[in-house]
C-alpha cells in the first residue's frame, strides 16, 4: 500500500502544482475558445467521463448521502485533485496488513463485505 500512497501523493502534488502554475498565467474562464475546438470538446468529455467512472466507485464506497453528494461535487469541480485526495484518504484509513481488495470494497455490518 506504500507504493499506492506514494503514487497518489505524487498525482495530487503534480495536479496542485500544474493547476497553481496555470492559474498564475490566467483564469480557467479566460482559457479561450476550448469548446470551439473538436479536440477540446473530446478532451473535456474524456476527462469528465473518467471523473464519472471514478465517482461510481466512490458512490459505492460512501454509504451516506452527504458523502456521496460532497464527493460528486468535489470530483466534478476539482477532477484528479479530488480523486487523488479520495484515494489517499481511503489508503490512510486502511488497517495494517490490509489487502488491495479491502481498499476497493465497501465494508458491510460487522466488517463483512456486502
Amino acid at each position: 500500500m506504500t507504493r499506492l500512497k506514494l503514487l497518489f501523493a505524487a498525482i495530487l502534488v503534480a495536479m496542485l502544482a500544474v493547476t497553481a502554475w496555470a492559474s498564475l498565467d490566467r483564469s480557467v474562464f479566460q482559457a479561450g475558445n476550448l469548446l470551439d475546438d473538436p479536440w477540446g470538446v473530446a478532451t473535456l468529455l474524456d476527462a469528465y467521463m473518467g471523473f464519472l467512472t471514478f465517482y461510481v466507485w466512490v458512490a459505492y464506497k460512501e454509504t451516506g448521502l452527504f458523502g456521496r453528494v460532497a464527493w460528486f461535487v468535489l470530483i466534478m469541480a476539482l477532477g484528479n485533485i479530488a480523486m487523488a485526495a479520495y484515494v489517499l484518504i481511503q489508503l490512510f484509513r486502511l488497517p495494517a496488513g490490509a489487502t488491495f481488495e479491502t481498499l476497493l470494497l465497501r465494508k458491510g455490518p460487522a466488517g463483512r463485505q456486502p
